[in-house]
């Protein structure tokens, strides 16, 4: 199968697959994702066989208005109704309690529910538009591996296994969506964090609870992500929680043990020590965890072009969306930190 990138300019070529059953990646302000007509059972399918995913994980479906979702659930609460006038379009998923028979029973690996998002993207909007059908939209990768940040990203892994992808450029956020439980519309609860914080949620809603359950091999998940090991790449990760004085024993001590250490790490860290290891990778400057998210995956991804068997990836505080960070390097990294050895 021939692969073709479309540019804005050519939305309607794209949709016009999407109609075939086709799939097209599209961008999104949060990740690539990867799209397919949400009621078309093959084409739903067809994206669990490219991504390599088990077809127990359940996908997001994308919409381009609110009012499109009255039409695929049961009912939306008074605070689905808050959520989505205040954060949509935006990095916001939202799980309802689906409608039998509106969508492709693959969307929902078998659950009684759905999750919904409509992204803050102008070129996918009008795709979904056109297309004239809600999209399942899960990252444009291969299953497990770090989630694509740009259009070459996505040409990488799925080459011959789509039919297009829509380019954007890179994407904003840079990390998938926060994924909000609302069946239980007294008691909503984060299934997986993500470009809106809990805070920001708890600023429109009031209390906000969070789900740190990790989905088993065995189990079916409520949310994409929740599985334990996720967004790897082919090299093991180690998180490094400290400062350049840490990093540089945990590079002595790896590089001792005969690795080739790449790092992802803010500028200070690099800068300090670029010179003593196989490759880098800047996360952006110190503090800054909005370009840190931003650049994560594509740093992950990055390293699979060199030399580097091991990288030192930088932790972040727990706070905002350094949450959603710490989140997804945690399972890249199986949830390995570096320990400092005497």
């Amino acid at each position: 199968m021939e692969t073709r990138v479309f540019q804005q300019s050519e939305i309607k070529e794209a949709a016009a697959l999407i109609k075939k059953g086709e799939l097209v990646s599209f961008p999104t302000e949060t990740v690539y994702g990867l799209g397919a007509d949400a009621m078309n059972d093959q084409a739903v399918k067809n994206v669990y066989q490219a991504k390599g995913r088990p077809s127990d994980n359940p996908l997001i479906v994308h919409v381009a208005s609110i009012g499109e979702v009255y039409d695929y659930v049961k009912n939306v609460p008074k605070v689905a109704e808050t959520l989505m006038e205040h954060f949509w379009p935006g990095p916001l998923t939202l799980i309802f309690e689906v409608k039998e028979g509106v969508f492709a029973d693959t969307v929902t690996a078998g659950l009684n529910s759905v999750a919904i998002r409509m992204p803050k993207n102008e070129a996918t909007l009008e795709l979904i538009k056109e297309a004239g059908v809600p999209l399942v939209g899960p990252s444009a990768n291969t299953s497990g591996k770090p989630s694509p940040t740009t259009a070459m990203h996505v040409y990488h892994d799925l080459k011959g296994k789509v039919a297009g992808i829509l380019d954007d450029g890179e994407t904003g956020v840079g990390l998938e969506s926060t994924v909000l439980d609302i069946t239980d519309s007294k008691q909503p609860t984060i299934l997986r964090p993500g470009g809106i914080s809990k805070n920001e949620l708890e600023s429109i809603v009031g209390q906000v609870s969070v789900d740190k359950h990790l989905v088993s091999s065995e189990e079916t998940p409520k949310a994409p992500g929740m599985k334990y090991k996720h967004y790897s790449p082919n090299e093991p990760v180690i998180i490094v929680k400290g400062d350049k004085e840490l990093f540089q024993k945990a590079v002595k001590h790896y590089e001792s043990n005969g690795e080739k250490v790449g790092l992802l790490a803010d500028d200070e860290v690099i800068e300090a020590l670029k010179d003593k290891v196989a490759a880098v990778f800047s996360l952006g400057e110190i503090d800054d965890i909005h370009s840190a998210s931003r650049r994560l995956y594509a740093g992950l991804r990055y390293f699979e072009t060199t030399e580097a068997s091991l990288i030192l990836a930088q932790a972040y505080p727990e706070e905002g969306i350094g949450t959603a960070y710490m989140n997804r390097l945690k399972k890249a990294a199986g949830n390995q930190f570096y320990k400092e050895h005497n």
